[in-house]
């Protein structure tokens, strides 16, 4: 039911504006010239006069990292590892990034994804790179270290007392870069920052209406490794002011930990949090740095937990918590349960769509296999926000349960009646980034999308994998297949459904369309978009990168074949192992006469199954098709059927396309 459809390319990265780090760096080491970024100049434009209000005009200046030091005192890009206390918020009101980009420090492996290996030292040439997530794609933002200073140094982010590190000078700077200018970084939302800082999905909770343990789901999150930040609500004013108890409203902060502690008779709750403003911008209240509370326990590892320092970070009961922030937002790479203290073993499917609007009800379809706990499916949208004003809402959608039998690729418009309820009654409106759950039976359903801005966005549609999927099983079936596959007379219908522009069909397309009319739900094991690579290069007798009709014609046949090899010999134990590759290609009819030896069989056991020794089904296709080309190419290219010569790239471009 979906259409005019594109399933993201996880693995491309986009230059923005067209930089090239490594080229541009090249030809500044060749030149011996320092980087100078024409695309965001030092000057006022990339800053904004709405920043600039409190400093005066002609104190400003731009400086690099080795100007702003004195004596011979040499900048570091990281020195002694990243940390949030390397960070302290200047003149932007970015809060809401800094608090993002403090949690992140807190995962050394995600942070150093959009940090690089970089140096003021090594190939220093002015210039450095970030990444960062936009709408399913990683974007890659060169600056020049030329950063705005003014009477008091830097204006936005700088280096604490001194400190010689300038990764977050240089990653603040790119951002701003991203959006516009560092005018535009002020004022912004937390989920944002977390979904371009990761590329994960993010569950806001309220604060106010909660009835989970926080306990329980901070230390489970900080257990997985989730980043978490809060937010105040705002003042009277509006405006980010401290308030008498030591807290900013309208603020973001970095959630650092979560303990229960012995105190008196019984236990307390903490929840430990940063202030990107740093210095003495901390809690006042219970358990504050210099609190009662702290002298009167005795809970032994009080000397690990409290530390009186001046560093932004503080402690303060959940209740407190609850009393003074809004919401909690908690971001992973893919769904977490949080809502018990073991470690979470969940597993989830994921289905990504990029598409750009104005539309009224675009459709995306989904199917829900099997019964499973709640919340088992997340649906969640991210908003390319360039265009954009803060407060504009580009779109809204309703998930609706169908029946595939009653409507046919797409729904008409009359289904869309005043009277039709959607799941839950949900209508929901978004920002840039926005995630909503739902419990689902077991059914077909459709995401519609009402966009009425052009805008770009991506859907993600997350499905919760059902414990027998998890857990090898006698009734575990790997790779469950649709009972019945279209008719060749429906063959050319569908060829011309995905196909682009009605002329040929890339891997992309392939991928949706083996996944969505081939495989009958098991999302666990869809085909990815490599093993449809792979599948275009086998097939494609052009050397073009695409399938034409005839070319898919041929793949269908084979596809039918393997879906018959695949359900016969899992029929009896209900899952397909390794140990059955021999049978399946003695079973192939597009392999009669051609065997495979056991030394191989081995290497191809290692190539196609998981570790449990399990096959799925997109895997066995890859293999028998494979086999199939490799076989008919030696033949072809052999003189005696013994041997064959190949130049150096005849060789290359024989392995490394097909």
């Amino acid at each position: 039911m979906a259409y005019n459809q594109e399933l993201v390319d996880k693995t491309s990265v986009i230059k923005f504006k067209g930089q090239d780090f490594n080229s541009l760096r090249d030809r500044c080491l060749r030149r011996g010239l320092l980087f100078e970024d024409d695309t965001f100049p030092a000057e006022l434009s990339s800053i904004g006069m709405k920043v600039l209000q409190k400093t005066p005009l002609p104190s400003l200046s731009w400086k690099r990292p080795k100007e702003l030091l004195a004596g011979n005192s040499e900048p570091h890009f990281i020195l002694e590892g990243a940390s949030r206390f390397d960070i302290e918020q200047g003149t932007a009101g970015d809060c809401w990034f800094l608090a993002a980009l403090g949690s992140l420090t807190q995962n050394p492996h995600l942070l150093q994804k959009i940090l690089m290996d970089q140096s003021f030292s090594y190939q220093y040439a002015g210039i450095f790179c970030f990444w960062f997530w936009q709408c399913g794609q990683w974007v890659e933002v060169v600056v020049d270290d030329r950063l705005p200073v003014g009477t008091n140094g830097c204006l936005f982010v700088h280096p604490l007392n001194n400190n010689q590190e300038f990764w977050p000078c240089l990653l603040e700077k790119a951002y701003a870069k991203l959006h516009g200018s560092y005018e535009n970084l002020h004022f912004g939302y937390i989920a944002d920052a977390f979904v371009d800082l990761t590329g994960g999905v993010v569950t806001c909770i309220d604060l106010h209406s909660t009835s989970s343990n926080l306990l329980t789901m901070v230390k489970t999150a900080a257990k997985v490794g989730s980043l978490m930040a809060c937010a105040t609500p705002a003042g009277p004013t509006g405006e980010d002011v401290e308030m008498e108890n030591g807290l900013v409203s309208r603020h973001a902060y970095t959630v650092t930990g979560a303990e229960q502690i012995q105190y008196r008779r019984g236990w307390e709750d903490l929840i430990q949090l940063w202030n990107p403003w740093g210095g003495p911008f901390e809690w006042r209240g219970r358990w504050s740095d210099r609190s009662l509370e702290w002298q009167e326990t005795q809970d032994p590892r009080k000397s690990q937990l409290h530390e009186n320092k001046n560093n932004g970070e503080f402690w303060m009961s959940f209740r407190d918590f609850q009393e003074n922030f809004s919401c909690l937002f908690i971001c992973n790479q893919f769904p977490v349960n949080l809502d018990h203290g073991n470690m979470p073993h969940e597993r989830w499917s994921q289905m990504a769509f990029k598409d750009q609007g104005p539309q009224e009800n675009r459709q995306y379809i989904f199917t829900v296999p099997e019964s499973t706990e709640d919340n088992n499916v997340i649906v969640s949208f991210s908003i390319m926000p360039q265009s954009l004003k803060a407060n504009e809402f580009p779109l809204s959608f309703h998930v609706y349960k169908v029946d595939p039998q009653q409507f046919g690729e797409i729904l008409p418009s009359t289904f869309y009646s005043p009277f039709r309820t959607p799941c839950n009654g949900i209508k929901s409106k978004t920002k840039w980034n926005f995630t909503k759950c739902f419990t689902l039976s077991p059914g077909t359903y459709v995401v519609a999308v009402s966009v009425w801005k052009e805008v770009e966005f991506l859907l993600r549609i997350f499905q919760k994998m059902p414990d027998n999927d998890r857990n090898l099983g006698s009734n575990f079936n790997l790779g469950t297949l649709k009972a019945r596959l279209p008719e060749n007379g429906s063959q050319q219908s569908m060829f011309y459904k995905y196909a682009q522009q009605g002329q040929n069909i890339n891997a992309a397309q392939l991928q949706g369309l083996l996944n969505q009319e081939f495989l009958k739900g098991r999302p666990g094991d869809t085909f990815s978009l490599d093993e449809c690579r792979s599948i275009v290069a086998l097939m494609d007798l052009k050397v073009n990168g695409r399938l034409d009709q005839g070319e898919f014609s041929r793949l269908w046949t084979r596809l039918v074949h393997c879906q018959s090899v695949f359900q016969n010999i899992q029929k009896n134990s209900g899952v397909f192992l390794s140990s059955y590759l021999q049978e399946a290609v003695k079973n192939t009819d597009f392999l009669a006469g051609i065997s495979i030896s056991n030394e191989l069989l081995d290497l191809m056991i290692l190539r196609y199954s998981d570790s449990s020794g399990r096959v799925s089904f997109p895997s066995l296709v890859c293999f028998l098709m494979r086999l199939e080309a490799t076989a008919k190419t030696f033949q072809n290219l052999s003189k005696d059927g013994k041997g064959l010569y190949l130049t150096k790239m005849e060789w290359m471009n024989l392995v490394m396309y097909n």
